[in-house]
């Protein structure tokens, strides 16, 4: 695969982003480059200039895992930015392609796999893939992200919803936050599925219709997300904070199981019970009637 391109700007991003301070070099008075020069990193890595030029330049194929690691010291990736660049060597390689992950279309959750969905009861549970995609989902799951089944003709898509719905705004309270996240999720899994071609598709649908994602997507950041605090406005309950785990499944590869959970005793969790009462009702076909502060505001 040819990702000269991707590699040299992913080289390029984080070359800048050091001063010589940051690795105990003089700065000096006549700098032209924004962070380290490339005859700075070579020796920061123990390569030569020149092969450190033609890594740069993205012919990346054939450099060992000590190279990948001595230039990772170097540049101070963090482990995010260290699998990336291990992604990236790998895709480069023509031996090295890496295992074909499903498309959204052609997966579907086991029995099994549902049942334990549908037993967490707590919060929103999920399965998705490397695009963001919700493959599978829990009642509440359904319900708490009521706006991405809204649009219609697409598989319900996290980063769509994001990028290309203006609801998304008031959904993630800190929208920059999420939009930050949300890029960085996907320039990490083209490097680790380059030749997904509804990932790229999703992509390049992106990077057309939204300049926020494009100026974004021009950082090469990447992230691993794991677990940690979201804060999200749902239409119906109001605000939440929700502690969040997401879990690679082994049996699936390039999917994750996530759920959300509010902490006990707190406005969170009221508010998802109330969350789990509409989507009984929504269900059931009854009509709403939540008795929420949230809902006598928006009376």
């Amino acid at each position: 695969m040819d990702n000269r391109a991707e590699v040299r700007e992913f080289l390029t991003s984080r070359r800048d982003r050091i001063t010589p301070e940051q690795v105990g070099l003089p700065a000096g008075s006549n700098r032209r480059v924004k962070g380290l020069r490339r005859t700075e990193v070579a020796v920061l890595a123990g390569a030569s200039v020149e092969y450190y030029t033609k890594l740069e330049r993205g012919q990346i194929s054939g450099a060992s895992p000590e190279v990948l690691d001595a230039l990772a010291k170097a540049l101070r990736l963090d482990d995010a930015e260290r699998a990336h660049l291990f992604d990236l060597a790998q895709a480069a390689s023509p031996v090295g392609r890496p295992p074909k992950r499903r498309a959204a279309k052609s997966w579907s959750p086991s029995q099994g796999l549902q049942w334990a969905l549908d037993g967490f009861t707590a919060g929103p549970a999920f399965v998705r893939n490397g695009r963001m995609d919700l493959l599978a989902v829990n009642p509440l799951a359904r319900a708490f992200y009521a706006e991405l089944y809204d649009m219609p003709g697409q598989v319900p898509n996290i980063a769509r919803h994001a990028f290309l719905d203006e609801r998304a705004h008031a959904f993630y309270p800190d929208w920059d936050g999420f939009a930050d996240i949300t890029v960085a999720i996907l320039r990490t899994e083209a490097a680790r599925d380059p030749h997904n071609k509804e990932l790229h598709d999703l992509i390049g649908e992106l990077s057309t219709r939204s300049d926020e994602f494009r100026r974004r997507w021009g950082r090469h950041d990447v992230r691993h997300h794991g677990s940690g605090f979201k804060s999200f406005r749902h239409p119906v309950v109001g605000e939440m904070t929700l502690a969040y785990e997401g879990m690679d499944m082994e049996a699936e590869h390039g999917l994750t199981f996530t759920v959300y959970t509010a902490e006990p005793g707190s406005k969170s969790e009221e508010a998802m019970r109330l969350l789990a009462s509409w989507a009984a009702s929504e269900r059931l076909g009854a009509p709403e009637s939540l008795d929420s502060p949230h809902e006598a505001d928006r009376a």
